[in-house]
């Protein structure tokens, strides 16, 4: 016997309708790339992906076909989204942080035809245009005025060539499993792999993320998000925030400290979210200035583990709370968000920090096991740790055109590549990952607890944990600290710092202070390139 509903397939133009019936009226405020504010709201934005839609299907553009962004957070790249997947065409982030190599080689892989890029890329994109074989036409994200004189092939101002189509077109109806989006991983290990998402996993992920305790969005919320929608998604907010009706705030190109603080603050941002390295740097502009963020809720942090001291900063001083997220690109990214479950009230004001140093539960739509290295299930004691597995609707199932092979386990669990613990109340907590762990006499060292916890003395500013060989233990902790400005951080201090706050056998055998940390284009710490660099490094003693 079947159900009696009507089907209604789970499409992503019906994101944008909704926003435009139920909360037209709502403001998107965007930074723009030429340098003023802009603003227009979910009606317009509704309006002119109708004409973008329009405007493909007279390129010829077809369902299935893939149009490539190189852009910022704006309102032009966000009607984008929905012009590109209104129409049945796939959009796909590049991110431009990426290795010139990798930018070519994501693109001819997705085989892209049109690229939509703001005036930041269009150097990048002269440069790369010769390598780029699929792409027919750019299309660039400004008007006549801002028009640069390029060699792009079929260059065109965004403005003028959405002119050419009036909003008359009705959505191109496809499958709600039909392919939405493309978002390459960052290419840690080998090139870069492709994760494609569906319209049915976007409306269910987006779903998901506004679950009061995952990100908790509502028409009464004005949301920033500063993570670039070239990450994973942007964390679904350029489809969760229409889905609440929240007005959003998108920074364009500007996400130093003191660019997000004026954003933040002049549009009355109530929940934002970024990689802790965004944060550090609106951190340091606060206490420089003494400004404060009367308005500011909720802070999500994800990317990479979020420092104790950091949310402890958050609480104390500015009376903001930090939501700390998990995920990835292969899981659309929400995989988890650390939010308390009522297990948890009552607790001190360390007990909280405790729980909120975790990377938090899952929503539903998201599985979780951890396994041992031959597939068997550990127990969710929050002391057992081994492999994050997971699955769902919005989990990868494959790579593109299968780059990668099988990528499920037996039971069709995706294994995340981190080791981590669950508790009896479900609260994960990534112990690092499993090819940055520190192996040091058959036992394991998290270089993120060690991270977060030297990120707490008042002269560093970013720390970062590797594992040097030795000769006796097999391999023992490097701790290298980057200082803040005009501070001077010794390594007696730093371990001074560190005793008592961990077993004695995690304490890092030196402590390296250099200018800068190498990150990766999505922010993260680049542990290949410290291991390289510190290769030869002997150990006091060995």
């Amino acid at each position: 016997m079947m159900g009696l509903m009507q089907d209604w397939p789970l499409l992503i133009h019906r994101i944008i309708d909704h926003a435009a019936i139920q909360h037209g009226g709502r403001p998107v405020i965007s930074r723009s790339v030429e340098g003023p504010m802009h603003r227009t709201t979910y009606a317009e934005v509704r309006a002119r992906a109708l004409r973008l839609a329009k405007r493909l299907a007279r390129e010829g553009i077809r369902p299935g076909d893939r149009i490539a962004t190189l852009a910022w957070n704006t309102w032009r790249h966000l009607e984008a989204w929905y012009g590109i997947t209104g129409v049945g065409a796939v959009y796909h982030t590049v991110n431009p942080r990426l290795f010139d190599d990798q930018i070519v080689y994501i693109v001819n892989h997705a085989e892209d035809r049109v690229l939509f890029l703001d005036l930041t890329f269009v150097p990048l994109a002269e440069r790369l245009a010769p390598r780029l074989t699929s792409i027919e036409r750019y299309v660039v994200l400004t008007d006549a005025a801002h028009m640069p004189e390029t060699s792009l092939r079929g260059a065109v101002a965004y403005e003028d060539w959405l002119a050419e189509a009036d909003g008359d077109f009705a959505w191109t109806t496809v499958e709600e499993n039909a392919a939405a989006g493309m978002c390459y991983t960052s290419g840690t290990t080998g090139m870069p792999k492709g994760v494609v998402y569906s319209h049915r996993s976007n409306v269910l992920h987006s779903m998901a993320a506004l679950a009061p305790d995952m990100l908790g969005l509502s028409s009464r919320d004005v949301a920033m998000p500063v993570v670039p929608l070239f990450h994973a998604n942007g964390w679904s907010f350029a489809f969760s925030a229409p889905m609440a009706g929240a007005t959003l705030v998108l920074p364009g190109p500007k996400l130093d400290g003191p660019s997000a603080y004026e954003m933040l603050d002049a549009n009355q941002v109530t929940i934002t979210a970024a990689v802790p390295t965004v944060w550090l740097g609106l951190l340091q502009h606060l206490e420089a200035t003494g400004a404060t963020l009367p308005h500011l809720r909720r802070v999500v942090i994800g990317g990479s583990a979020c420092p104790r001291a950091m949310t402890e900063k958050f609480r104390d001083r500015y009376d903001v709370e930090v939501m700390h997220a998990w995920g990835m690109t292969e899981m659309s990214p929400l995989g988890s968000v650390c939010s308390l479950k009522p297990e948890h009230m009552g607790v001190d004001a360390e007990g909280w920090l405790d729980v909120k140093a975790r990377a938090g539960h899952a929503p539903f739509t998201v599985e979780m096991r951890i396994t041992d290295d031959e597939g068997r299930d550990l127990p969710w004691d929050g002391t057992s740790f081994g492999r994050l597995k997971v699955r769902g609707p919005a989990v990868a199932a494959a790579y593109f055109k299968g780059e990668g092979g099988e990528i499920l386990d037996e039971t069709g669990f995706f294994d995340t590549g981190d080791v981590a613990t669950i508790d009896s109340t479900g609260n994960m907590q990534v112990i690092d990952r499993s090819k940055d762990v520190i192996k040091s006499g058959g036992e394991w060292i998290s270089s993120i607890e060690l991270e977060n916890l030297a990120v707490g003395h008042p002269d560093v500013a970013e720390a970062a944990v590797i594992g040097v060989a030795h000769p006796k233990w097999d391999e023992r902790p490097l701790l290298v600290v980057v200082p803040k400005a005009g501070r001077s951080p010794s390594r007696e201090g730093v371990l001074a710092h560190l005793e008592g706050r961990i077993a004695k056998w995690w304490m890092p055998d030196d402590v390296v202070v250099v200018e800068e940390i190498p990150h990766t284009a999505t922010g993260k710490i680049q542990k290949t390139a410290l291991r390289d660099r510190f290769r030869d490094y002997r150990l006091p003693g060995t």
